[in-house]
Order: structure tokens, then C-alpha cells, then sequence
């Protein structure tokens, strides 16, 4: 069915970094991971030719597509014109304001991974499905002291509990990607540690991640033009020696958590006896 949707729009690829998923048993299985029902409204982020969007629409309340590359828009809006509970927006997901909707099943556009995660996970929603470059979901759940872990990983534990449902091999899309994909379930909740200041604490770990390979104490000594922290020195004194001890990929999200508060804390206190 998909294949024979993709010859007969003399369609070979997405101009947007897309890729097809066209093996109908990972289609399904998707479908079935999203758990609908009458009620759920569902949104989808580069929806292509529709092979997903029509599966979903079959289960859902409502399906609002989004898709970007024109030509693919033509198709969506030939096939679904006339199907009452797809809604087909025109546009860059990162740029669209997202209208209200329950849950997120989507085969991503790779190149956009980590923009459009973060943009998902500031709003509120039930579940995501969503598909990834398996490198990128590796990095999504990861441990500490594994090569995986990374910033993506810590924000990711702050904002919801990630796991990797079935790894998607190469052959299941047309055109064939590089690289296999994983399909992540996303459910959001509230951060199980402590946070005084998240959009510090996210700077904090962008900063020292991108230090990785440093002791703690080093990464943000060297990063503190994000972070900007009045008397620096002095203030890496007062932190926990055990912690600052250790690099950013030893630490996990609630020690890391610990760390920004600490500095939150600290940074207040010099500037209020300045003044």
C-alpha cells in the first residue's frame, strides 16, 4: 500500500530529511504502542504521504498533520480532503504553534530531533511515540558512565521517563537511511528531583556537558560565560568535593540537579550582600 502511494505520486523521498517507513508491521505495531482511543486527539510532525496519519485516524478522535515539503502537502490534502478527523497544517513544526492535543506518534524528521523534542516536551500531553535516529534514542536513555549519556539524556529525565519500545532496521524505509531507528514512548510527568531554576539548570548542563571530559570543577570554571556566576573561584570552593570531583557523564540528573541548585543558592547570596 505505502510503496504503491509512493509510485503513484512519483514520490522518492521527503525534500525535508525524510524518510518513509513503509514496512506495514512496524506501521501497526506503532499504532497499537500509541494505545487510542475515541477520545484521543493526535498529533503528527511530518506526516509525508499520509501512511501513518490514515492508520491513526482510523483510531483516533482526531489526527492534526503537520508537514513542511509542499509536495508531500498535495499528497495529504488529495488523500484526506474529504476525511473529516484529519486536520493538515502547512508549515515548519519548530515554527507552528501546536494546538491542544493528547498525544504525540510521529516518524520525525532526524534533523530536527532535538529541537522538536524539547518543543514537545514544553507542552502538555499525555504520551509521545516517536521515532529516532537510534543513536539519538540511545542518547535519550542512557545511564550514567555510559557513552550515551549526555545532556540530552539529563533534560530528557527532567521533563519525562523515556524507554526505547523496538529498534526499526534500515530496510523498513523508503528511501533506505544511513542509519537504523528505534521508536522512544515519552511520558511526561513532573521532574522527579528538585529544580530552583530550570532554565538555569538547563544551561548548567549544556555547559557542562560541553566540557565532558573535564572534572567538574574545570567545566564550569571554563563555561561560566553561560553561566555567569559572580566570583567564580570562590564559589566552586563551597561545592560538594565529591561531586565537583567527577566529570558531568558520572553524575546522574538528581546530582547534577543538586550542583545548579547549589550554585543558584550561592549566586544569590553574593549578590544580595553587594547590595
Amino acid at each position: 500500500m505505502v510503496r504503491s502511494l509512493l509510485k503513484k505520486y512519483n514520490i522518492k523521498g521527503g525534500t525535508f530529511d525524510q524518510h518513509f517507513l513503509v514496512d506495514a508491521d512496524y506501521l501497526n505495531r506503532i499504532v497499537t504502542s500509541a494505545d487510542l482511543g475515541p477520545e484521543d486527539v493526535v498529533l503528527e510532525i511530518g506526516a509525508g504521504v499520509g501512511n501513518l496519519t490514515e492508520k491513526l485516524a482510523r483510531k483516533a478522535k482526531k489526527v492534526i498533520a503537520i508537514e513542511l515539503d509542499p509536495n508531500l502537502v498535495r499528497v495529504l490534502h488529495d488523500r484526506f480532503d474529504k476525511v473529516e478527523n484529519i486536520e493538515i497544517i502547512a508549515g515548519d513544526a519548530l515554527k507552528v504553534e501546536f494546538p491542544e492535543f493528547d498525544k504525540v506518534v510521529s516518524n520525525l524528521p532526524y534533523s530536527i530531533s532535538s529541537e522538536i523534542t524539547f518543543k514537545l516536551l514544553r507542552h502538555k500531553f499525555k504520551l509521545g511515540i516517536l521515532m529516532y535516529q537510534y543513536e539519538f534514542a540511545a542518547r535519550m536513555v542512557s545511564l550514567p558512565n555510559c557513552k550515551d549519556y549526555s545532556r540530552l539524556t539529563v533534560d530528557t529525565c527532567y521533563f519525562a521517563d523515556a524507554s526505547i519500545l523496538m529498534k526499526v532496521p534500515k530496510s523498513a524505509f523508503q528511501p533506505v537511511p544511513e542509519v537504523d531507528s528505534a521508536v522512544i514512548k515519552l511520558v511526561p510527568r513532573h521532574a522527579p528531583f528538585e529544580v530552583k531554576d530550570q532554565a538555569f539548570f538547563m544551561d548548567f548542563v549544556a555547559a557542562v556537558f560541553s566540557q565532558r571530559r573535564k572534572k567538574l570543577r574545570n567545566a564550569i570554571l571554563n563555561t561560566n560565560y553561560m553561566l555567569k556566576i559572580p566570583n567564580i573561584k570562590e564559589v566552586i570552593a563551597w561545592l560538594p568535593k565529591d561531586l565537583v570531583n567527577k566529570r558531568a557523564e558520572n553524575l546522574t540528573p538528581e546530582e547534577l540537579a543538586k550542583v545548579a541548585n547549589q550554585l543558584i543558592d550561592l549566586k544569590k547570596s553574593i549578590i544580595e550582600n553587594e547590595f
